[in-house]
């Protein structure tokens, strides 16, 4: 069985990150944009950061740009937006495709035929939700706010890995 320990991705100042890295957190991996009208979700998503990071969850923020272009800057500008205007500290990874034949392979997981979820990616803001055991157990359309997600990401912080 394929789970998120079995990817690698560019972080944003373009080190290769193991997504093993993670193994025994709760994810929240987000497609994400600079441009875009769900942008005010960083703040959400920060705000889930800070208060349930010490239980073991992280947010994975992915920079795309299929959607309207919305997502126009380099990681160096992504990142320096993404911390001036919402104070984001958790991890950013390099900017790159979620759909298609150039997506980024743990999107091709998330998303493909053999996810529970197998459908591409709509729209920037999409979010995945990925056990303590490195599962996808849930995914959110963009209009669903960060905190409509606190309730799913509180129930597996309590399940011990």
């Amino acid at each position: 069985m394929t789970t998120i320990a079995d990817f690698a991705a560019k972080l944003g100042n373009g080190l290769l990150q193991p997504l093993a890295a993670y193994q025994g957190q709760v994810l929240l991996i987000v497609n994400v944009a600079s441009e875009c009208g769900y942008t005010r979700q960083y703040a959400g998503l920060q705000e889930l950061y800070a208060t349930y990071q010490p239980r073991g969850l992280s947010v994975l923020g992915f920079p795309c740009n299929q959607f309207g272009a919305q997502e126009p800057g380099d990681a160096a500008a992504i990142t320096a937006f993404c911390q001036s205007k919402f104070g984001v500290t958790f991890p950013l990874f390099d900017k790159g495709d979620v759909n298609g034949n150039n997506a980024i392979p743990l999107w091709l997981w998330l998303t493909g035929a053999d996810s529970e979820h197998p459908h591409p990616v709509k729209w920037n803001f999409t979010k995945f939700l990925i056990d303590r055991k490195g599962r996808l157990v849930k995914r959110y359309e963009p209009a669903a706010e960060p905190y409509d997600i606190a309730a799913d990401i509180e129930a597996l912080l309590k399940v011990v890995p």
